[in-house]
């Protein structure tokens, strides 16, 4: 008969054990020195075993399957990097971003005590308003905030008149202003932001306006307010303004600057955004999702800036 090969129970044991140990042992040692090459999550992991300083790492990028807005710019203001653009140059429709180059005329050229009257065209101001009434007497800085923190139309050409005697004279200096700082895809043809074949500027040139503006103390101190009551010196009735820009308040270190929207010019935003030293501008031009898109941009550019130190 053929002799089988019987083990007895405790040499068994034995032997099955110290099979589940080696095997246990050959796991732990692959799983070990597979580990040992990668880093651990935010720090660096040298040949002692000690850790070092963290690891940057680059941030997610925006996955879009298709870019939300007509135009884009956002960068860094420190360094003037530019972190994301789309259609930088394409000349649109700006809507009520020209408010930016009014309230800069309004400012280098007009008194804030002064009175200004509210004229029958200023009154008749279509789209957005405040319903302003025809002789009401407002301080020109009060028009500026309902200008420039909800849009206000009749506000904005009460303004402009006043600065300017009427609002022809007044796009004027506009336009020469848009010469003087080199924006040369700019044009104005109305002071508020009405849509215009000859009224257009682009992402890049907005950009380099919103700089210029955010520099007056006047301006950046209006852009940043989410609440405003405004009286005419005239009456008692007030008007309580909320910005239009719904990221105030909401996104730390949001410093404006102003929203626009028109038929034809799409929902637009700019934005100006300072957290730990590092400064932001945002230029979104015709987008449906400007606040969602405002936000991924705002977050995918600060977590760039944190990791090209």
């Amino acid at each position: 008969m053929e002799r089988k090969d019987y083990c007895w129970p405790s040499r068994r044991l034995q032997r099955c054990r110290f099979g589940f140990q080696l095997a246990l042992f050959g796991f732990f040692s692959i799983t070990l020195s597979g580990l040992s090459v990668f880093p651990v999550w935010g720090k660096e992991v040298t040949s002692m075993g000690m850790t070092s300083s963290p690891v940057s790492y680059v941030p997610k990028a925006l996955h879009w399957k298709r870019v939300p807005a007509h135009s884009i710019l956002l960068k860094e203001l420190k360094s003037g990097r530019v972190l994301y653009q789309h259609e930088v140059g394409k000349r649109l429709s700006p809507a009520s971003l020209t408010k930016i180059m009014s309230a800069l005329i309004i400012l280098e050229n007009g008194q804030l005590d002064d009175l200004a009257t509210v004229s029958k065209n200023a009154a008749r101001a279509p789209k957005t308003h405040l319903r302003l009434k025809v002789g009401e007497v407002y301080r020109l800085k009060d028009l500026l905030k309902a200008m420039m923190m909800v849009s206000a139309n009749d506000a904005c050409l009460a303004a402009i008149e006043h600065v300017g005697g009427n609002e022809e004279q007044f796009v004027r200096l506009m336009n020469a202003k848009a010469t003087a700082l080199a924006l040369y895809d700019t044009h104005f043809s109305n002071g508020c932001g009405f849509d215009g074949p000859d009224h257009y500027s682009t992402a890049e040139d907005l950009a380099k306006l919103s700089e210029v503006a955010m520099r007056n103390a006047v301006f950046r101190e209006v852009v940043k307010e989410e609440r405003e009551i405004i009286t005419p010196v005239t009456g008692y009735r007030a008007y309580l303004l909320h910005n239009t820009n719904r990221l105030l308040g909401r996104i730390p270190g949001v410093e404006g600057v102003k929203t626009g929207f028109t038929s034809k010019a799409g929902r637009c935003l700019i934005v100006k955004v300072s957290q730990n030293d590092r400064d932001l501008l945002l230029v979104i031009l015709n987008s449906n999702r400007r606040w969602t898109t405002a936000k991924s941009l705002i977050d995918y550019g600060f977590r760039l800036t944190n990791t090209i130190q």
